[in-house]
């Protein structure tokens, strides 16, 4: 039952969101027709000012962030050819393609330091010769290395892959990564759900169907993800309803969601850009709210909604802790995904800088665990102590990144 949210209907613009806001006072589920309504209205601000009182019954003024080091063991991806938004899938011997070592990858995990760092993010591309025993070992070294870290690794369309190629079950893969250290999923791979936009954007990848299934049966194995949308490509409003819905009917079903992450569509360095006949950010500030504010009022189920700076810059992710959002990507090093496909966002944040974004918007800033249990908080101004934990520069040595690495 979503909570019911005190709101002033009279900040309202366009009168046909004032039986949605009804339903937000009365703690009422939003139907898809509301969610299209939503989408469509040109009342951006009315659109925000529900979100953000949605926001605000649940979380306060809290903004949470999580400290992490992302590592990307490998960007050679089967699906080169067919996932046509990509632009950092590489095939085997193409010009740039890598595949870490295990001696490789535990180099990069030195760049955290184990006092502050508190999750891995790690995600790749569908390598044939990275199969189960790659991030078993893997997994088992991290931990080993690093004991304290938590990991989070490996998109639904990794988990189906390694699955098909080593000719097991999604369940018994998923036992063994959990048994070798996994401790969540994120949410990647998505994309949209419509089989019309997958067939135009990623054809050969897994379907929406499937992906649900795979972070159901992580979910029932206690194996918690986020979950995401690609947007601003070719898909419709409906496509973005039906795949909200689809998200928001599992999370009903197992509760195993922690977090939801829309995602903004890069068009430079990849053939559907082209295509299209578009380059630099295909969304607008205007969409990038609204997605996130969407977000908020539909997914009521999903208590986190965040927003991702790398891929809709830091300003329009200000204004978004307005509009929905309670967490935020934090400082991230070497980011490779969203900058091989066009984001012109800096690699990474400090830790100050982070904290006066937050504390630009308003909020409250607040460490968090991969769990969203808050660990510490900040004050409403800047102290000293803050000053110690920093990003380490891009292409730092392990020594030089004894420093906290925050992302998403």
């Amino acid at each position: 039952m979503p909570l019911a949210v005190p709101f002033d209907s009279d900040r309202l613009r366009d009168p046909a969101l004032r039986p949605i806001a009804e339903k937000l006072q009365a703690g009422v589920r939003l139907s898809a027709a509301d969610a299209v309504t939503l989408y469509t209205t040109t009342d951006l601000l009315g659109v925000g000012a529900m979100a953000d009182a949605a926001n605000r019954a649940r979380h306060g003024d809290r903004v949470t962030f999580a400290a992490n080091q992302h590592i990307n063991p490998t960007n050679i991806c089967v699906l080169r050819k067919t996932c046509v938004f990509c632009g950092y899938a590489r095939l085997p011997k193409e010009e740039g393609a890598y595949r870490y070592t295990l001696e490789q990858v535990l180099a990069e995990s030195d760049r955290a330091d184990g006092t502050i760092t508190r999750e891995f993010h790690i995600v790749g591309g569908l390598d044939m010769q990275a199969g189960l025993a790659y991030y078993t070992e893997m997994f088992r070294a991290l931990k080993a290395r690093h004991p304290q870290v938590h990991i989070k690794a490996l998109t639904a369309v990794e988990i189906a892959h390694i699955a098909r190629i080593e000719k097991m079950s999604r369940e018994d893969v998923l036992i063994a990564l959990r048994d070798a250290g996994l401790d969540t999923m994120p949410g990647g791979g998505a994309e949209t759900f419509s089989a019309a936009v997958r067939e135009q954007i990623a054809d050969k990848k897994l379907g929406g169907a499937d992906y649900i299934d795979v972070h159901r049966t992580a979910h029932r194995l206690g194996i918690r993800s986020n979950c995401t949308m690609l947007y601003g490509h070719v898909e419709t409003i409906e496509d973005r309803v039906e795949h909200l819905t689809m998200l928001r009917d599992l999370q009903d079903d197992t509760g195993g969601f922690l977090a939801y992450i829309p995602l903004a569509y890069h068009p430079d360095d990849n053939a559907l850009g082209e295509t299209l006949g578009r380059t630099g950010t295909a969304t607008t500030g205007f969409d990038d709210l609204r997605n996130l504010a969407v977000g908020r009022l539909y997914l009521d189920n999903i208590a986190h909604i965040k927003s991702h700076w790398i891929m809709v810059t830091q300003p329009v992710s200000q204004v978004a802790l307005h509009f929905g959002v309670n967490d935020i990507e934090g400082t991230v090093v070497r980011e490779k995904i969203y900058h091989a496909v066009g984001a012109h966002t800096p690699q990474g944040m400090t830790l100050p800088q982070l904290l006066g974004l937050i504390r630009g918007a308003g909020k409250h800033p607040a460490e968090r665990d991969s769990f969203y249990t808050v660990l510490r908080e900040f004050g409403a101004t800047a102290n000293d102590d803050e000053s110690v934990m920093v990003a380490a520069p891009v292409g730092a040595t392990p020594h030089e990144s004894a420093s906290a690495l925050a992302g998403a």
